[in-house]
């Protein structure tokens, strides 16, 4: 039996007396991208920064291809891309310097690039269309741009499990294509991914299969299976879609 790309079990995390993920449960293959859904405090961001390792888990366990997430990082098998609010934009990087972070864990014992970590960066740069802003301050960026330059970070990683959370708030929407079409071409590549997003509507397209999150996984599925209105109630209180994507 092949090990899963990523498995997630029975997690549960408090922060004092607030129950954040109540025994969550998710199991994703190599190759499919999962969209996760659930209103705000429903513990998306909880459960990446679990699988991430930034947030230890006060019990259950999470395996990233059969690794911990310590030695999943270690081994640049996973990558995160956190909300905007998460990030000092003032830090002076480029986002040319933002991509090549991606490379740290494949360096030599002096941190210094070598060609084929240049080339990888200037790879995955073009594969976001951002060639030509590479020298630019990343807080120089737009919203959208911002986004594109860290999925590309993720990519010159070489990461195997993608982590994206909420990529498409605040984005144009030739970003929103762009990173939705980049995407399902790293899922055919072979990589898993996950991404928490609000754009219900758009989830289709996005996705192979989504979690709908309430403090523990509520449905696990198809999207037609999940975006039910029975199930839209069971997460947010309402069963429709207002004109936005968003639950009404």
């Amino acid at each position: 039996m092949s090990v899963p790309a990523l498995d997630v079990v029975d997690v549960t995390v408090r922060y004092g007396d607030v129950l954040a993920l109540d025994r969550a449960n998710v199991r994703l293959g190599a190759g499919r991208v999962c969209g996760l859904v659930g209103m705000n405090g429903s513990g998306k961001s909880t459960l990446l920064k679990s699988i991430v390792g930034t947030v230890r888990p006060d019990s259950g366990t999470v395996r990233i291809g059969g690794e911990s997430p310590a030695a999943a990082r270690r081994s640049g098998r996973v990558a995160y891309v956190p909300q905007s609010e998460e990030v000092d934009w003032t830090f002076p990087l480029s986002v040319r310097d933002v991509v090549m972070t991606g490379r740290y864990g494949h360096l030599a014992l002096t941190r210094r690039p070598r060609r084929h970590d240049h080339d990888v960066v200037e790879a995955a740069l073009a594969r976001v269309e951002l060639e030509d802003l590479a020298g630019r301050q990343i807080g120089q960026l737009s919203g959208g741009q911002r986004k594109r330059a860290f999925v590309a970070r993720g990519i010159a990683q070489e990461a195997t499990t993608l982590l994206l959370d909420e990529p498409f708030a605040g984005v144009d929407k030739r970003s929103e294509l762009l990173v939705t079409r980049l995407l399902r071409q790293l899922a055919g590549e072979g990589r898993t991914v996950l991404v928490s997003t609000h754009d219900l509507r758009a989830l289709p397209d996005l996705a192979d299969e989504a979690v709908l999150l309430m403090r523990r996984v509520l449905v696990h599925g198809s999207p037609a299976e999940v975006l039910t209105p029975e199930n839209l109630a069971l997460a947010f209180g309402l069963g429709s879609l207002d004109q936005t994507g968003d639950a009404a």
